[in-house]
């Protein structure tokens, strides 16, 4: 402070001076004492004005425009301290120079101030990295303050694809079109875009980063409108522009009504409440205002984390909603009947599955056991203590499923189609969709995490594709589709256009600054190529090139505009009991071969890929190597 109460001092005399010499045009005025003492009197004044008006609390870094009405403040102390200081002292100074002296302060103090504040801004001064940032709206320059105050990251650049404001200038910084980015990427070395325009649609965003990916851009983005209104971040949160930003559609706007048909005022329970989909529909669902939350789950950490986190956000809310976390497994029927007695419930989303493909593929029974019987055994305790809506979640894997997993997805669905049937006064439907953006297990956190590692991206076959949904929407869609259910409903999410992993994988590198390069075998490393080595491993068990989302081809529409209801086959509820029987003495007796017999038999259109289906297990009672040879199609 003492340095800047010197500097401050000389800038005022300095000021002083100047005034009197355009004034006077001479200097002789500097022989008499009085004028010095007037002087004097002034430079204390406006120092302690300025102390007292707390310019000298702020840091000279991070000052801003408001930083001149202090500034004004103490100039003007300084005229009146001169004028008052003259009169009583008769010093002879003219009636102009405390107002010309006002103006020169001003100019000196507030202008000293910004050339420092940008010297020590500069990317040479803090070393820090140089950002190109593309918007140069509210949230660019929100964003464009945001970085000054940070630490990381400086702005040398604003372009924006308005022409209305191109060859303008924002926040010191001129506008420029966006195909300029090349050359401004060589003038300023910057190996970073920020992407400032919250409110972009995915398919603009898709577009931008296309534009960008080839140039070996380190490319980041701003959190979504949503988020910042919502208080869940902030402007200057800054992360890299995912493969999830760019998949998925621009959502449609829920209907309000269907989201709270089931649920608002009524007691929901979520089986697989800590799970990917199960966890976002806790989200969604406690959003809508339950009186009672029951997250039904086996996972204990899994409980605890999204117990703590919706009891965070239901108290940050003023929710009145009772969240109720109940450790168990959807396979045990006593439990379940007692957490639905006690608590009255209404509605039931059974998100609870084991859905791994490769590894329910090497542990058929327990697959069997958790995704069939597990959904027979909440579904037959829906029933009996009178729930009145069951949604189960099901996937486009159950569609002519060529794995276990997609099989026992589609005999869940015959369970509640058979239930449906049966009289009760419980409306069970199903949703089926495909892959979720982000989910446990799937394809895009494996990839994120070997491109971090330094490669190899392991994709399994070149024309392999899948179809993404964001979990958010893929919650709101279940819910909706729930509440639109009659009772043995087939809905089906429109999943949008299905995505080549390799084009998946070739851009996330990209996204990352970094240059993609196929190889022939994973620990093939050619550095001359690129940065990281992409390889093609071949399909594992149970999986297939592309994935469905109908058995037949006869969807139908509904009142919303992304769920179609499907008529698919069903079996009458007899001959599926006796079938279910004879399928769970086979898991009680450990019989692979009957129980693969029995997945042929079912109206399942189950047709495996591979000719053989392992389960580890099995295989080490027989001392075998896990393998048997499954059973020929009748």
């Amino acid at each position: 402070m003492a340095l800047q109460l010197l500097w401050d001092a000389a800038l005022i005399v300095a000021s002083f001076i100047m005034a009197m010499f355009l004034r006077l045009e001479s200097l002789t005025f500097m022989g008499r004492p009085a004028v010095w003492v007037a002087l004097l009197v002034a430079v204390i004044a406006t120092l302690l004005a300025f102390r007292w008006l707390g310019l000298y609390r702020s840091l000279v870094r991070f000052i801003t425009g408001k930083i001149l009405v202090t500034v004004g403040k103490g100039a003007v102390v300084s005229a009146l301290a001169l004028a008052l200081a003259d009169l009583a002292l008769g010093a002879g100074i003219p009636r102009s120079v405390p107002v010309i002296t006002l103006m020169f302060v001003f100019l000196s103090v507030g202008g000293s101030r910004f050339v420092a504040r940008a010297y020590f801004r500069s990317p040479r001064t803090v070393n820090k990295r140089p950002v190109i940032i593309y918007g140069a709206g509210e949230a660019g320059l929100q964003t464009l303050n945001a970085l000054f105050h940070g630490r990381e990251y400086a702005p040398v650049a604003l372009v924006d694809d308005d022409p209305s404001i191109q060859n303008m200038t924002v926040g010191g910084f001129n506008v420029f079109p966006s195909d300029q980015i090349p050359a401004l990427m060589k003038e300023t070395g910057a190996q970073v875009v920020l992407l400032a325009i919250p409110s972009m649609g995915r398919v603009r965003r898709r577009e931008i980063v296309g534009a960008l990916e080839d140039l070996q851009l380190e490319i980041k983005t701003i959190p979504g409108m949503s988020d910042i209104i919502s208080g869940k971040a902030k402007i200057s949160e800054l992360r890299t522009v995912s493969a999830e930003d760019l998949l998925g559609r621009d959502p449609v706007a829920p209907d309000p009504e269907l989201l709270s048909r089931n649920i608002t005022g009524r007691v929901v329970m979520v089986s697989g409440a800590g799970g990917s989909i199960g966890s976002e529909l806790c989200r969604q669902i406690l959003s809508q205002r339950p009186s009672v939350l029951v997250l039904y789950e086996m996972s204990e950490f899994a409980l605890y984390a999204i117990e703590a986190e919706l009891a965070e956000t239901s108290k940050r809310l003023g929710y009145e909603t009772r969240i109720e976390p109940i450790l168990g497994s959807v396979q045990h029927s006593r439990r379940l009947e007692m957490a639905i007695r006690a608590f009255k419930v209404q509605t039931i989303y059974h998100a609870a599955a084991y859905k791994h493909v490769p590894l329910v593929e090497e542990n058929v029974v327990e697959g069997i056991r958790n995704n069939v019987f597990g959904t027979l055994a909440i579904t037959a305790a829906a029933k009996k203590c009178g729930v009145e809506n069951f949604i189960l979640i099901s996937t486009d894997k159950a569609v002519r499923p060529t794995n276990v997993m997609g099989a026992t997805k589609r005999i869940a669905e015959l369970i509640c189609q058979a239930e449906a049937h049966a009289p009760s006064g419980t409306v069970f439907s199903m949703v089926r969709f495909g892959n979720v953006l982000g989910s446990s297990g799937s394809v895009i956190p494996r990839f994120r995490a070997q491109i971090e590692s330094g490669g190899p991206v392991t994709v399994t076959h070149k024309d392999i594709n899948r179809y993404f949904m964001t979990i958010p929407e893929a919650a709101q869609l279940v819910i909706q589709a729930g509440a639109l259910g009659q009772g043995g409903d087939v809905f089906v999410l429109d999943m949008g256009e299905p995505v080549k992993i390799i084009d998946l994988a070739f851009s996330m590198v990209k996204l990352h600054g970094l240059t993609p390069y196929l190889v022939d075998h994973p620990d093939q490393f050619l550095p001359e190529k690129g940065d990281i080595p992409v390889c093609v491993t071949g399909l594992r068990k149970g999986e297939k090139l592309y994935e469905e989302l109908l058995i037949g081809n006869n969807p139908a529409p509904t009142t919303h505009p992304r769920i179609m209801t499907a008529s698919e086959v069903a079996l009458p509820s007899a001959a599926l009991s006796e079938a279910l029987d004879r399928l769970f003495k086979a898991c009680e007796a450990f019989d692979l071969p009957t129980i693969l017999a029995m997945l042929h038999e079912l109206p399942l259109e189950y047709s495996p890929l591979n000719t053989d289906v392992s389960d580890r297990l099995w295989g080490a009672e027989q001392g075998s190597e896990a393998l048997i040879q499954a059973s020929p199609r009748p």
